[in-house]
């Protein structure tokens, strides 16, 4: 059995499940791509959000998944990335 991520404590899904869910090959329930990319990006640390997400995928889904993040300093961190990244590091795209 795969273990739990634990960005998401309070939900039985497995890793597996998980990565599935935030690739957009599944959904459960209401728990779908934008709900484990949210999850990700607050209470994930930057290195695990980067690994799995991507720059390129930040970048375009930022401003849709950006009014669901909670957290002003996580909001304002990945603003700047969100902006930094394509003005300094374009070919992490």
């Amino acid at each position: 059995m795969s273990e739990r991520v634990c960005s998401v404590w309070d939900y039985d899904i497995d890793e597996h499940v998980f990565h599935e869910i935030l690739a957009g090959r599944a959904q459960v329930g209401r728990l779908d791509r934008r709900w484990a990319a949210v999850r990700l990006l607050e209470y994930a640390p930057y290195r695990e959000i980067i690994r799995l997400i991507g720059y390129g995928d930040l970048v375009r889904n930022w401003p849709e998944w950006r009014r669901h993040v909670r957290s002003v300093s996580r909001r304002r961190g990945l603003d700047f990335i969100a902006e930094w990244i394509p003005r300094r590091h374009p070919e992490l795209l």
